[in-house]
């Protein structure tokens, strides 16, 4: 660099966006342009971050920051310090407005947020200081979200299965030269529910582990010393931190999970830590990874005849579908949906405390939270019809889980976790993502799993002292919001259980959920 008159454009570089062949780079000119990466104290502590996810960030952005130098550009950036007295109030904009007030650039360059809220940041200090800024398209999804906009125009309802149809078509994944699905079918979804059954999963190849280098321990190191009061553990840290890394786990992946998976994904069983699952979600969401090569290496084993097509097509069905599509519901229902409740849930209703501790005697959350403590990490279902379905069932509200989630999750990302948290999980947006509320009673993780034979809590009963915490707070969901529930067709089989009920069970019931949803009944 020659000087401060040399300088031409700042290309803002986010956590979230560690992928070289992004259009932040698109015209660079090492001779004239900088890159600004950034770890900031707000962005750690605006939820109480796990320990885990943090250095799962921080960790990779390093990487990246020196990928970028090997590659002859210019980075400025701002690294943490163990020390937490040192930069205690640092922050996003903060850093960014004293970067521009101390060197003359004549544009920002950035690529679309995957957060609302770092969005408005980013043009709230561009605009403060009066520079030219240009947001670029964020290439690393199937989907753009001008694309998804025009599909979702003038639609009654946004029905993931219609959205995954077309994405399939237009991208050519598992259909024929007629646009036909492959197979027959566009979606095997009920082949995607099997259990273990008594005899269990057997062996299961673990995930590839990644022993921390000389980068990732100075990260932990710093995490352990700045952020020693938050929750979770660094023990055992083995994440992906960089994009050969990750590469590796997709290979591992599909050559020994992929093919089990389509059978297996909604199954639970005690101890078994990742089963089938192939724990790649936070390399795609941190863009080390690209959905199409992981879709492809997917349809690839297909092919190959080593994966089943209800394993390629499940898969499949989570990255093309789910995940380009949860992504434009966030867009396209922001900044309103960050603020549905149509449950009407108590705004100062929190998460237990178990949700951070772990410390309850309800053997499915517990098996659940000693994976999330150690790791970051929960698959699908114990997010969802575990941990998730137990907050719908107490009535927390709705944000307050989603900063849980975005706290605990080493994946967990703004537009990935809102809509799966407040949408999915908790029904909170009334039914834009969930014809109905995902509710179940203990009886359903005794089905899908082996964690109620150990566990002192019966599935079946509702009222006493050894009724399931889940089964007596279902049948008190469902009375809660009968009325509510009753213009819903797809809730008239568990509304019809419900009148079954005799009042006096009813009654019981309702006093044992009110103990429980106060906190006066430790569970």
């Amino acid at each position: 660099m020659s000087g401060r008159q040399a300088n031409r454009n700042l290309v803002v570089v986010l956590g979230d966006q560690l992928n070289h062949d992004s259009a932040a780079f698109d015209d660079f000119d090492s001779s004239r342009d900088r890159v600004w990466m950034a770890e900031t104290q707000e962005e750690a502590t605006h939820v109480w971050c796990h320990q885990y996810r943090l250095v799962a960030f921080f960790s990779p952005m390093r990487h990246f920051r020196d990928e970028l130098k090997e590659d002859g550009k210019d980075v400025l950036y701002h690294e943490l310090p163990a020390d937490k007295r040192v930069a205690r109030h640092s922050s996003f904009a903060s850093l960014l407005e004293g970067t521009l007030s101390e060197h003359s650039f004549q544009r920002l360059i950035w690529v679309q947020p995957g957060d609302a809220r770092v969005r408005e940041s980013l043009r709230g200090s561009a605009n403060k200081l009066a520079i030219e800024f240009e947001e670029r398209e964020d290439r690393s999804f199937y989907c753009s979200l001008d694309r998804f906009f025009e599909w979702a125009e003038d639609r009654k309802s946004l029905l993931l299965e219609q959205f995954y149809r077309v994405m399939r078509r237009e991208h050519e994944v598992l259909v024929d030269e007629d646009g036909k699905p492959t197979g027959g079918s566009w979606n095997y979804d009920k082949e995607n529910r099997g259990t273990f059954g008594k005899r269990g999963p057997g062996d299961i190849p673990a995930p590839p582990s990644f022993e921390p280098d000389e980068v990732t321990r100075d990260v932990m190191e710093m995490v352990a010393h700045r952020f020693d009061d938050h929750p979770g553990s660094l023990r055992g840290f083995d994440l992906p931190v960089t994009r050969g890394q990750a590469l590796q786990a997709l290979e591992d992946f599909v050559r020994h999970r992929l093919p089990s998976f389509g059978d297996y994904q909604d199954a639970m069983w005690k101890d078994e830590r990742f089963l089938y699952h192939s724990r790649l979600s936070h390399a795609l969401n941190l863009h080390l990874l690209n959905p199409r090569e992981v879709v492809d290496a997917a349809v690839e084993g297909y092919q190959q005849g080593s994966v089943p097509l209800n394993a390629a097509e499940g898969f499949v069905r989570q990255i093309l579908g789910w995940r380009e599509y949860v992504r434009g519901i966030y867009w396209w229902k922001m900044p309103e949906y960050a603020q549905l409740n149509k449950l009407g849930c108590d705004p100062d209703h929190d998460v237990p405390d178990f949700f951070w501790d772990g410390k309850t005697e309800m053997a499915c959350v517990a098996d659940a939270m000693r994976l999330l403590i150690d790791t970051a990490y929960a698959h699908h279902i114990q997010r969802l019809m575990v941990l998730g379905l137990y907050a719908q069932l107490l009535g927390v509200h709705p944000a307050k889980f989603n900063d849980w989630h975005v706290a605990m999750y080493a994946d967990a990302v703004d537009w990935v976790s809102l809509p799966n948290t407040l949408g999915m999980s908790q029904h909170a947006d009334g039914g834009i993502i969930a014809t109905k509320p995902y509710c179940a009673s203990g009886n359903y993780i005794q089905r899908m799993s082996n964690l109620c034979n150990s566990c002192r809590y019966q599935p079946k009963e509702a009222v006493g002292e050894d009724a399931c915490p889940f089964t007596t707070l279902y049948w008190d969901f469902l009375d809660r919001h009968r009325e509510r529930f009753s213009k819903n067709n797809r809730m008239a089989m568990q509304l019809n259980n419900l009148k079954r009920k005799s009042d006096e069970e009813m009654s019981k019931i309702r006093r044992r959920a009110a103990k429980i949803r106060k906190g006066e009944l430790r569970v």
